[in-house]
C-alpha cells in the first residue's frame, strides 16, 4: 500500500508531466529570413514605441529559461523599446490557470515581486501550483496580496483578459512558446534544434528586427518630404 507522501509524490509527477505537455518550440523560418511577416499587421498597446509581444506560459519550461535571459535583455534596451506579455492557454484547463494567474497577480500588484517566482517554483521546486487554492496560499506565502489575488483570479476582468489572449495568440498564428514578435508586423524564428541556441537566436533575429521598424519608420518622413 501506498502511504500518502508517495502518493502525493505520483499524483505530483503525474500533474507535472501533463502540465509540461506543450507544442513543439519555434516555428520554420518565411523564404529562408529569420522573421516571419504578420498580414494584416496587428495593433499595439504603445503609439510611438517599438512594441516586442512575449506569448508565454508558465506552464512553459523554455519560458522558465528564457525569463531571466529575457529580463536581462530587456534592461538593456533603449527607452523606445517595450515588453507586453501574453499568457496562451492552448485550449488546456491547467494553461488556462496559469494565465489567471498571471492576470491575477497582475490586479493585485504582486506581478513585479512574483513573476520569475512563479517560473521557479513550478519548474524548480516542482510545486503543484495548478488551481486557485494553491496559487493563492503560494501568492500568500511569498508576500503577496492573497485576497486581492483570489478575488482577480475568478473576475470578470480577467476572464475577459484571457480570451483576448487566446485571440491575440490565434491572430499572430502561435504554435508554441516561447514566441516573440516585434511591434505586430514581425514574429521573431529560430532554425537550431537546441534550447538554449533557439533562445539565444531567437533573441539576435528580434534585435535585427528592432533595427529594422526603426529604419522603417526614419525611412518614412525622409520620403514624404521628397
Amino acid at each position: 500500500m501506498s502511504t500518502p507522501s508517495r502518493v502525493f509524490r505520483r499524483t505530483t509527477g503525474a500533474l507535472v508531466a501533463l502540465l509540461l505537455l506543450m507544442p513543439a518550440f519555434g516555428q520554420a523560418p518565411q523564404e529562408g529570413t529569420p522573421f516571419r511577416t504578420l498580414n494584416p499587421r496587428q495593433p499595439t498597446d504603445s503609439p510611438g514605441k517599438i512594441e516586442v509581444t512575449e506569448f508565454f506560459s508558465y506552464a512553459c519550461p523554455h519560458c522558465a529559461h528564457f525569463y531571466p535571459i529575457l529580463e536581462s535583455w530587456l534592461a538593456k534596451q533603449p527607452k523606445d523599446v517595450v515588453l507586453h506579455k501574453v499568457p496562451v492557454g492552448f485550449n488546456r484547463d491547467l494553461w488556462i490557470n496559469m494565465q489567471r494567474a498571471y492576470y491575477a497577480l497582475q490586479a493585485s500588484g504582486d506581478l513585479a515581486n512574483l513573476d520569475g517566482k512563479l517560473f521557479h517554483a513550478i519548474h524548480e521546486e516542482r510545486l503543484p501550483l495548478f488551481d486557485e487554492q494553491s496559487l493563492t496560499d503560494w501568492v500568500g506565502k511569498n508576500g503577496g496580496h492573497a485576497a486581492e489575488f483570489a478575488r482577480a483570479y475568478t473576475s470578470l476582468g480577467v476572464n475577459t483578459q484571457t480570451v483576448q489572449a487566446d485571440t491575440l495568440a490565434e491572430r499572430y498564428a502561435i504554435e508554441g512558446v516561447p514566441t516573440l514578435a516585434v511591434n505586430g508586423e514581425y514574429v521573431a524564428l529560430s532554425t537550431s534544434k537546441d534550447e538554449h541556441d533557439a533562445l539565444t537566436e531567437t533573441l539576435a533575429h528580434m534585435d535585427q528586427l528592432i533595427a529594422r521598424v526603426r529604419a522603417e519608420r526614419a525611412a518614412k518622413p525622409a520620403a514624404a518630404a521628397r
